[in-house]
């Protein structure tokens, strides 16, 4: 296995977070929830391992009276997603050099 490819990022929901974390200053998390089809808890559980793990940090604030909670990728969260996708772009390549 690539040594660059990391499990824990592998799982589906913190993949993709963290793919729409990386192009982004900040991000909504109801734009989160909804973009990858998850509930609040659900959503709510990723985020916590991917802080405690320093991969995100989370801000909360009021825009016009309304609790918002928005989530960064921290510099590690983006060293290691980097990482990572390299890792599956070179599993990916390794299997077309087999089709080949």
């Amino acid at each position: 296995m690539d040594p660059d490819f990391d499990e824990f990022l592998h799982v589906p929901a913190r993949l993709s977070i963290l793919a729409l974390l990386a192009p982004a200053d900040r991000v909504d998390f109801g734009f989160l929830r909804d973009t990858i089809g998850t509930s609040d808890s659900a959503l709510s559980k990723h985020l916590s391992a991917l802080v405690s793990a320093g991969y995100v940090a989370m801000s909360k604030d009021r825009d016009r009276g309304v609790r918002r909670t928005h989530v960064t990728l921290t510099p590690q969260g983006r060293r290691a997603f980097r990482r990572h996708a390299a890792a599956l772009e070179r599993i990916v390549a390794t299997s077309r050099l087999a089709d080949g």
